[in-house]
């Protein structure tokens, strides 16, 4: 349909574009500068990476459609980029719509500082099929697109979750994970009914360990 503007409706319009205020993106409030991660709220701390991580980047993204997330990836990786191990820092919440909470089950605990940590870990095969609108694939798109890959599709990973505050609403979220290929072992080989099930808890121990020693917590 073609139709014309009146001078009256031409006034209107631009009285309206010029009195309505453009909407600015929300200003960032995390930063990273020489490998330390400065969060001013939810919650407010600064991390520090070793230095055999690099930062490579971050991103932001509504998860399945009630989460507010914002990653940030460190990798320790060799000069083809494939990774031998990572850090994944997640600042997650629930939008102001839903009622949701976070709800998690390890008996399990870990301290960085002041702070505690539900801590669980596991092994895992990066080919398994998982949702393609998780928060996983969307941080193995991100670090593909920085042209970073695994050296190999079985890792094990180590989970660390605090949550902000008793309304249990925001967290953050801390995965490190590591490459198995230097202990010669499959994810099949560490899960239960494994070759080498009975070895993941002592695995897990000192995976736990190397996680909390890989970064420091400055402040809150």
């Amino acid at each position: 349909m073609h139709f014309t503007l009146t001078t009256h409706w031409t006034i209107t319009l631009l009285t309206l574009l010029i009195s309505t205020p453009v909407q600015e993106p929300p200003k960032s409030t995390r930063t990273v500068k020489e490998n330390v991660l400065t969060s001013t709220e939810k919650p407010a701390l600064q991390l520090k990476f070793d230095k055999a991580f690099k930062y490579v980047g971050t991103q932001s993204f509504i998860l399945y459609g009630v989460a507010q997330a914002e990653q940030h990836f460190f990798v320790d990786a060799d000069e083809k980029n494939q990774i031998r191990r990572f850090y994944w820092v997640q600042f997650e919440g629930y939008l102001p719509d839903n009622k949701n909470t976070y709800r998690y089950q390890s008996k399990t605990k870990a301290k960085l500082g002041p702070l505690e940590f539900f801590a669980d870990a596991g092994p895992r095969n990066m080919k398994a099929k998982s949702r393609p609108d998780s928060d996983s694939a969307k941080g193995q798109a991100f670090l593909a697109s920085k042209g970073y890959k695994l050296i190999g599709d079985d890792v094990m990973t180590q989970r660390l979750v605090h949550l902000v505050d008793e309304k249990k609403r925001d967290e953050l979220m801390i995965i490190y994970l590591e490459n198995l290929a230097p202990l010669k072992l499959t994810a099949a080989d560490l899960s239960p009914g494994g070759k080498a099930a009975d070895q993941w808890p002592g695995i897990a121990e000192k995976l736990l360990q190397r996680s909390l020693q890989g970064m420091e917590l400055m402040k809150e």
